[in-house]
C-alpha cells in the first residue's frame, strides 16, 4: 500500500475493530458446511444483531407473510444468502463511528445501494460461485475506506463530496485530493481484517479497473455499482450514467443496458433496509 493510503492507520486508533460476529460470517463464504443452523445461531449470540435482523426481516422491503419471531424464522423467511448480507450490514454499519464530513444515513444508502447494484451485475455477467456469494459484502465494504480518511481529513472529504455530482466522480476527486481513492484505503482495512486476498485485490483495483492485468472482474462490477448508487443518490437515469461515466468499462464488461436498466427497476429502492440497519 502507497504512503498516501498508510497515513490514514498512522493513528494509534485509526483502525476499527470488526466484531468478531462478522469476523466469523466473513470466514463462513469459504465454508462449504455452513448452512442456516449455524449462520442462525452466530447471529443470536449477539441480542443487537439479533434485534436489528428481527427489525430487517419483519420489514415491508422483505413483506413477511407473518410474523418473524426468531432468527431461525428469519433464516428460513430470508435464506442462506440475504440473512448473511443483511447481518454483515447490520455489523459493520455499527462498527464505524460517526464521523464529520459524512452524512450517515446518506453514507450507509449509498453502500447498501453498492453492494445491491453488485450482486445483480455478479449474477448477469455469470461470475464464479465464489464472487457472486461476496459481491454484496463487497460491495457494502467500497467506501468504508472514506469514512477512515473523513475522521482524519473530514474538511477535504466533505469538499470531495460536495463536487461529486456526476456519478463515478468520487474516485478522480479523491486521487487528485489525497493521492489514493476510498477503494485503495478500503483495500488496506480489508487486508487488516483479513478478508480474502480476491476482495482485498478487487479493492485495490477498482478505482481504476481497466488500468489493471489481469482484469479484474469483481472490480469492475464494483465501479459500475458505485456509478449506479451515485446515479440512484442523484436521481439520475441509471443507463445514462454508465453511458457518460465508464462507457469503455461497459464495453470491456460485454453489459446488457436494457437487461440491467429492466433489474435495476424492479430492485425498486436499492437502499431500502437502511433505516432499519442503522436504529
Amino acid at each position: 500500500m502507497t504512503a498516501a493510503v498508510e497515513h490514514f492507520f498512522a493513528k494509534a486508533n485509526a483502525l476499527p475493530t470488526m466484531p468478531e460476529v462478522a469476523s466469523r460470517l466473513l470466514r463462513s463464504f469459504d465454508d462449504d458446511n455452513v448452512g442456516l443452523p449455524q449462520i442462525a445461531a452466530l447471529i443470536e449470540k449477539d441480542p443487537a444483531l439479533t434485534a436489528k435482523v428481527l427489525r430487517l426481516a419483519n420489514s415491508a422491503h422483505y413483506s413477511p407473510s407473518r410474523q418473524i419471531g426468531s432468527v431461525m424464522d428469519a433464516a428460513h423467511a430470508l435464506g442462506l444468502e440475504t440473512l448473511r448480507n443483511l447481518s454483515m450490514a447490520a455489523c459493520l454499519s455499527g462498527t464505524f463511528p460517526k464521523v464529520q464530513g459524512l452524512d450517515r444515513t446518506r453514507f450507509w444508502r449509498h453502500s447498501v445501494a453498492t453492494a445491491n447494484y453488485s450482486r445483480i451485475l455478479a449474477r448477469m455477467l455469470g461470475t464464479d460461485s465464489a464472487t457472486t456469494d461476496t459481491a454484496y459484502l463487497a460491495g457494502l465494504m467500497l467506501r468504508t475506506g472514506q469514512l477512515l480518511m473523513a475522521a482524519d481529513s473530514p474538511e477535504q472529504v466533505q469538499d470531495v463530496e460536495d463536487h461529486a455530482a456526476e456519478p463515478g466522480s468520487r474516485f478522480s476527486l479523491e486521487e487528485h485530493r489525497f493521492g489514493c481513492t476510498h477503494a485503495d484505503v478500503t483495500a488496506s482495512l480489508a487486508s487488516r481484517w483479513h478478508f480474502p486476498d480476491r476482495l482485498v485485490e478487487a479493492f485495490k483495483d477498482a478505482s481504476t479497473p481497466l488500468e489493471i492485468r489481469p482484469f479484474s472482474l469483481i472490480a469492475g462490477v464494483l465501479h459500475v455499482a458505485e456509478v449506479l448508487a451515485d446515479a440512484a443518490e442523484h436521481q439520475d437515469e441509471p443507463v445514462h450514467a454508465l453511458e457518460v461515466a465508464v462507457p469503455d468499462l461497459i464495453e470491456h464488461l460485454h453489459l446488457d443496458l436494457d437487461m440491467l436498466a429492466v433489474k435495476v427497476a424492479a430492485a425498486g429502492d436499492p437502499a431500502a433496509e437502511v433505516e432499519q440497519m442503522l436504529h
